[in-house]
Parts: structure tokens; sequence; C-alpha cells
């Protein structure tokens, strides 16, 4: 099942939509795993796959590289701060803000498509 599991979030993540949005909740269902354990493995498998997708998009010239320095500055400094704050408030109370956040991006898929 993890394999499965693993494939499938590699798909995806080389897509670049976000493998975790798979491999987190189903490490938290099909494992005794906590939500801070799930999404650390997620951020440890994510480190492969995202250097596989990068060079993929960066052969095939995909990648503006003025855009993409300042977003890559911020995201660390960003990172810093919410793995600090992961590790330090409750498993339940990050279980609950992912699925928060993932109610409203899917929320914002679904609603902010423009129909032609």
């Amino acid at each position: 099942m993890l394999l499965l599991i693993g494939v499938i979030s590699g798909i995806i993540g080389g897509m670049g939509i976000g493998g975790g949005t798979i491999l987190i909740p189903f490490l938290i269902f099909f494992s005794s795993l906590s939500q801070q354990q799930a999404q650390g493995i997620n951020l440890f498998v994510f480190i492969p796959t995202a250097i596989v997708a990068l060079t993929t998009h960066i052969k095939d010239k995909n990648i503006n590289f003025k855009i993409a320095i300042p977003l890559i500055i911020s995201g660390v400094i960003g990172a810093f701060f919410g793995s600090y704050l992961a590790v330090n408030i409750s498993s339940e109370n990050l279980k609950n803000f992912f699925a928060i956040f993932l109610f409203l991006m899917g929320s914002y898929e679904i609603f902010s498509k423009v129909k032609k």
C-alpha cells in the first residue's frame, strides 16, 4: 500500500501539483504516524521528487528565474517559521490547520474557474 501511495504522490508531485496533498492524509489514515511525522516524511520524500521535476522543467525551459529566485528566498524564510510552528503545536491542531488549508485550496480551485 505504501508503495502505491508513493507512486501516486510522486506522479502528482512531478506534475507540480504537490504530492503532499495525497501523501500526508494517506500516511495518517493508513499508518500510526502523527501529523508532524507525516508532514516530515512528506518533506523528506519531496527532495528527490523535486530534483527530478526541477531538472525536467529546467531542461524544458519552463522556469522564469526572475520570478523563482525571490519566491525561493521568501519560501526558505517561511519554511523556518512554519517548521518551528509545526513542531511546537499539538498534532491535533496541526491536523485541523492542514484540513482547513486543503478545504480552502479545493474550494478556490472549484469556484475560481472562469467558464468559457
